[in-house]
């Protein structure tokens, strides 16, 4: 049972991450070479490849029915991988706390200047 979820999540995964889910249009291509085995009797399976993914994608009468082969567009699928990395546990060192001890400022009486005497020294020059 494990075998089988593992497969049923990991084909979840690619079918809708990269471009494997093109293999589902498989059907498309072996009904589109019949189509042109109707029209030349003589063209095998290798010169239809060939034809449609050899040589780019050439305007042509089926140009919309040669788009719908596989791996002939994208789907716009995105994979992003995202490495995570566990760390293994890490050991560090609790120390006990760190006491610091408040500076303590005195401000002198004397040497103390109020705000609003520092504002006059900056006015302009009166004359008298």
């Amino acid at each position: 049972m494990k075998k089988f979820t593992a497969i049923l999540i990991l084909t979840a995964y690619l079918f809708s991450t990269t471009e494997l889910h093109q293999l589902l249009k498989l059907p498309v291509v072996f009904e589109h070479y019949y189509e042109h085995k109707q029209i030349n009797k003589d063209i095998s399976f290798l010169d239809f490849l060939d034809m449609h993914y050899m040589h780019g994608s050439p305007l042509s009468s089926d140009y919309a029915e040669d788009m719908q082969l596989p791996f002939k567009t994208l789907d716009k699928c995105i994979s992003a991988v995202v490495p995570v990395i566990v760390p293994q546990n890490i050991n560090i060192p609790v120390h006990l706390p760190v006491q610091i001890k408040k500076d303590q400022r005195f401000i002198m009486k004397k040497e103390f200047i109020a705000s609003s005497y520092l504002s006059r020294i900056w006015q302009p020059p009166k004359s008298c």
